[in-house]
C-alpha cells in the first residue's frame, strides 16, 4: 500500500507568516492562566458561601450577646434597672479606677439594647462608674466595652444583674431582700415569693429563707436604717422575728432611728440589739420625748412589765434534738436546739414545712 504523505504549502514570497491563534485563550481570557472553568466557578461559590457563613455567625453571636462592642459612655443608661447594690466600697472603687487607668478595661459590662443607639445597664455598675471618673481626666476612657444582651423580659434582666453581683462580690442579705421586694413592687414578678425563687434560684432553701426574713425588715424599716447592708445576719434574723411579733416596738425603733440616725454601722447595730434585749421585759413609751442626738443612749422606757413565768426545760423529741415551747398558749414559740439540729436536719425541716407533709 502506498504511504500517505501530508502536503504543506510554502508561504508566498514577501508575506509574513500567519500567527497561530490559541482558541482557548481567545474565547476565555481567564483560562489563559491554566484554570479550567469549573474550578473558577467552584472557587467563587465557595468564597460566597464562606462569606455568608461568616456573616450568619457574626449575626448569631451578636444576637446571643457574645460579641463585645465599644460603646460611648453617654449612650449607657445606668438606671435602666433598680440596682441591687445599695452601698459602694470607696476603697475598692478607687482600686478599680487605678487598675483601669493602668491596664484598661479588662472585663466588659452587660447592657440591653434599647434601640435608637441607647443601652440600658444590666451589670457592671462599678466599672461604668470608674470609667466615668476616668473620662473626666482623659478622653480615651470615653468608651466602654460591653456585651449587648437581648433579654426576653425584664425578669431575665434582673436575674442577670443579681447573678453577676453574686458571682463577683456577693450581696448582703438586706440588699438581696431589697431587690426581691423592689422587683415585685415594679411588677417584674407577680409576687415576692416568685421574685425570691427566680432571682436566687441557685441558692439553697436555707439562704432563700434568710433572704425572705430580711424582706420583712426592708418592708418595716426601709429609710430608717442608715447602714442596712452592714446589718449582721444573726441580728437581722432576730429583728425579722420582732417585726412579726411586735410591730409596735419595731415602729418605735424606726421612728427613733429616723429622728436620730446612728453615726456608724456599729452604733446602729448596738441600738437594735438594745431593743431586742428589752423586748419581753420592758415596753417602749409611746409618749416619750424625741430621743437625744447621741445614738448610743437607749430609748426612753416605762415601768418594767412583770416577768413571765419560767418556761419548762426543753424536751428531747429525738436523739440530739430538743424542743422548747415559750410564749404561752395563744402565741407559742417553738425552739429546736441540740447537736442533732445540723444543716441536713434544717434542710429537711424546711422542705417538710414548705410541702406541708
Amino acid at each position: 500500500m502506498a504511504k500517505r504523505r501530508r502536503l504543506t504549502l510554502d508561504p508566498l514570497p514577501g508575506l509574513p507568516e500567519a500567527p497561530v491563534l490559541e482558541t482557548k485563550a481567545f474565547l476565555r481570557p481567564d483560562l489563559a492562566a491554566g484554570s479550567p472553568p469549573i474550578a473558577q466557578v467552584a472557587a467563587e461559590a465557595s468564597a460566597t458561601a464562606a462569606l455568608r457563613e461568616l456573616s450568619d455567625t457574626v449575626a448569631a453571636v451578636r444576637a446571643e450577646g457574645r460579641l463585645i462592642a465599644r460603646l460611648p459612655l453617654d449612650a449607657i443608661e445606668p438606671d435602666h434597672l433598680v440596682r441591687d447594690r445599695i452601698e459602694t466600697d470607696d476603697e475598692a472603687l478607687q482600686a478599680l479606677i487605678a487598675s483601669i487607668r493602668a491596664h484598661g478595661q479588662r472585663t466588659p459590662i452587660e447592657v440591653a439594647d434599647l434601640g435608637a443607639g441607647r443601652y440600658g445597664l444590666i451589670s457592671g455598675w462599678r466599672r461604668l462608674t470608674a470609667l466615668g471618673v476616668l473620662a473626666v481626666e482623659e478622653a480615651r476612657f470615653g468608651e466602654v466595652l460591653a456585651l449587648v444582651r437581648r433579654p426576653g423580659s425584664a425578669a431575665e434582666a434582673y436575674v442577670a444583674m443579681v447573678e453577676e453581683n453574686e458571682v463577683r462580690l456577693g450581696l448582703s442579705h438586706y440588699e438581696r431582700a431589697r431587690i426581691v421586694a423592689r422587683a415585685a413592687d415594679l411588677g417584674v414578678f407577680s409576687s415576692e415569693k416568685e421574685a425570691l425563687s427566680r432571682l436566687f434560684a441557685t441558692a439553697s432553701r436555707a439562704r432563700r429563707s434568710k433572704i425572705g426574713s430580711f424582706v420583712t425588715i426592708y418592708r418595716a424599716l426601709d429609710g430608717a436604717l442608715r447602714f442596712p447592708a452592714a446589718l449582721p445576719e444573726r441580728l437581722g434574723l432576730q429583728l425579722a422575728r420582732l417585726v412579726e411579733t411586735d410591730a409596735a416596738a419595731v415602729a418605735a425603733l424606726g421612728e427613733a432611728l429616723r429622728t436620730a440616725p446612728a453615726e456608724t454601722a456599729e452604733a446602729e447595730a448596738r441600738r437594735i440589739g438594745q431593743v431586742l434585749s428589752q423586748v419581753g421585759r420592758v415596753a417602749l413609751e409611746p409618749d416619750a420625748p424625741e430621743p437625744v442626738s447621741d445614738p448610743s443612749r437607749p430609748l426612753v422606757l416605762r415601768q418594767p412589765v412583770p416577768a413571765a413565768p419560767a418556761a419548762p426545760p426543753p424536751a428531747e423529741i429525738r436523739p440530739g434534738v430538743f424542743l422548747a415551747v415559750t410564749g404561752g398558749f395563744t402565741r407559742p414559740v417553738l425552739t429546736l436546739s441540740g447537736p442533732g439540729v445540723d444543716p441536713v436536719f434544717r434542710e429537711r425541716l424546711v422542705a417538710w414545712l414548705e410541702t406541708g407533709r
